[in-house]
């Protein structure tokens, strides 16, 4: 998930969800005052518009006034059931073999998230 489609399923579903207002634009606005930025640009992050790219501070507003944490949480996720595949294979006759594997999908999980941060990744 793109840092701008994050933000606007974020603006959407928890700064300005369905009940904070009856029509979109008003949801627009609500999400816009809540975060203290203009209306176009809250517009434009809200319609996951391309032409514009989230700025880190904004990322950062939207983390702290929902208490969501983008791209972290999916990271912790990983690890954890890394730890837990790690864990089911202790005992088995081959450790070098599944210690090479557990490493790799590490591997592979930080250079998925890391090419997520860097807007690589979509």
């Amino acid at each position: 998930m793109s840092d701008l489609t994050w933000a606007s399923d974020t603006l959407r579903n928890h700064v300005a969800p369905v009940g904070s207002a009856q029509q979109v634009k008003a949801r627009i606005r609500t999400a816009a005052r809540a975060l203290g930025w203009e209306y176009e640009r809250a517009k434009s992050i809200w319609y996951a518009d391309e032409r514009v790219a989230v700025r880190p501070r904004e990322l950062r507003d939207i983390e702290r006034y929902t208490g969501l944490q983008y791209g972290r949480q999916e990271l912790t996720e990983i690890d954890l059931l890394i730890s837990r595949a790690d864990a089911l294979v202790v005992g088995h006759q081959d450790k070098d073999f599944y210690g090479a594997f557990a490493a790799g999908l590490r591997a592979l999980a930080s250079a998925l998230d890391r090419s997520r941060a860097s807007g690589d990744g979509k």
